[in-house]
């Protein structure tokens, strides 16, 4: 698919997709997350390692691909900062994210690899689930422009997924085997919802919108890198390190994780063990947090201006 296709079915997917309200507080997009009581805290525990690795204070915080902003914890990021820059593709999105970030914000239309701001300006960055979206061989335009864009002595970081996470791939007949117990489970004791002992949850995972139909397609444009290409791509041209955001996937949560079967318990170890051997789960699990520094230059920096911030 061509490049330039390729920002078109990203930007109309989201549009007209991603970020329609498919009730209250959800956007239809949510139907990619697991968003279950069960696995809140652990979720929540897992968005706020991004905010370790970026500066608590700073001038401009740049959210690249921030679409709505739709996590409270996302807010949390720039909490210090005397603005956030919420850039995205889709307009929608940008509407959205202005709902949360009120006048706390600036909002750019913008693709990611050509961002419109001028080099050093950010202090910190994130850019969550968005690179993704950029085909393989653009993907080292948009590390060089947010690293562009980055002041020295300051980090960034990126979130996505992994292509054949290693951990998800020894896992996969567990979690098939998982998936027909759970099965066995819900005919043997939800036959009666009052059965002593057993705790039932409800479920939160967001219905089809009316109209909508499984010929429809599911997403948009989506090509991930594995470990080794990562790598492969950032030596030699920044300094960084991958660290676990997650270890499992989606399918994993709504699959093995229950609220009757121990699950936020379950998900408490899971945390524990991601924090004990971040680097390894980064390499191997689901989600990897690619944290990158820029060094502080030699030369003195000039003060950034504020062009190319504009509210729209």
């Amino acid at each position: 698919m061509h490049e330039e296709n390729i920002k078109k079915s990203v930007r109309e997917f989201y549009n007209q997709v991603g970020w329609q309200t498919i009730g209250d507080t959800l956007y239809q997009n949510a139907k990619y997350e697991d968003l279950r009581p069960v696995s809140r805290d652990y979720l929540h525990r897992c968005h706020m390692r991004v905010k370790r690795h970026l500066a608590h204070e700073g001038r401009y915080y740049l959210d690249a691909g921030s679409g709505p902003v739709q996590y409270p914890e996302y807010l949390t990021y720039s909490e210090g900062y005397q603005a956030r820059v919420c850039m995205d593709i889709s307009l929608v999105a940008l509407q959205e994210a202005r709902k949360r970030v009120g006048e706390h914000g600036f909002y750019v239309l913008a693709d990611i690899t050509h961002l419109p701001f001028t080099s050093e300006l950010f202090d910190g960055i994130s850019a969550l689930h968005t690179i993704h979206h950029v085909p393989m061989a653009d993907k080292h335009l948009a590390y060089d422009e947010l690293y562009r864009t980055l002041k020295p002595g300051r980090s960034m970081v990126t979130v996505d997924g992994w292509t054949n996470a290693l951990l998800m791939v020894r896992l996969r007949r567990f979690v098939a085997a998982m998936n027909r117990v759970r099965g066995w489970w819900e005919r043997e004791f939800r036959k009666d919802p009052g059965a002593p002992g057993l705790e039932l949850e409800s479920s939160t995972k967001p219905q089809a919108p009316s109209g909508e139909t499984a010929s429809q397609p599911a997403g948009t444009f989506v090509e991930k890198f594995d470990a080794d290409g990562l790598i492969e791509l950032l030596t030699g041209r920044m300094d960084f390190s991958i660290l676990v955001w997650r270890s499992v996937s989606v399918a994993f949560l709504r699959t093995v994780i229950h609220l009757d079967w121990g699950g936020r318990f379950w998900l408490r170890v899971l945390f524990w063990i991601e924090e004990r051997i971040p680097r390894l789960l980064g390499r191997i699990g689901q989600y990897p947090l690619v944290v990158i520094h820029k060094p502080n230059a030699d030369a003195e920096v000039t003060k950034p201006s504020t062009s190319g911030l504009s509210k729209e």
